[in-house]
């Protein structure tokens, strides 16, 4: 806490908000998945739709303005690519199911990959730490 420069009650707020952020992320992705691999009706599962759009971007806006490096890092590259992926839900619509689980496999790389391949820089070629980071 000390070496980030910020006060106790202050990493604390921060650490709780982040982790109710992704709380609530996971809460929209798991409504989302019951309805796209159990072929729900889009009615039934469109506000986690919104939930976990609402909150992923929400995520990433937290780690771009935390460290711009998260861009070229390989946490930062694949929440990317999963944003192409999901890109392809209207073209490739029949490939729902696919590239959900797609999506949800790159979220386990990227959340519980080892420091190494997370924050590796695809510019620098190597590992980069990044500053001011709030667990969560």
């Amino acid at each position: 806490m000390h070496k980030q420069g910020i006060s106790e009650k202050r990493f604390w707020f921060q650490r709780l908000s982040k982790t109710s952020l992704r709380a609530l992320h996971i809460l929209g992705i798991v409504g989302i998945g019951g309805g796209i691999l159990l072929s729900v009706d889009k009615t039934q599962w469109l506000n986690y739709w919104y939930l976990a759009m609402t909150t992923g971007c929400i995520l990433m806006l937290w780690e771009i303005v935390r460290d711009w490096r998260w861009l070229i890092q390989l946490k930062g590259v694949l929440t990317l690519v999963k944003v192409g992926l999901l890109g392809l839900f209207v073209p490739l619509a029949n490939f729902k199911p696919e590239l959900l689980i797609a999506i949800l496999f790159l979220s386990v790389i990227v959340s519980h990959g080892p420091a190494g391949l997370r924050h590796y820089s695809i510019v620098h070629r190597r590992q980069i730490d990044s500053k001011k980071e709030i667990k969560g």
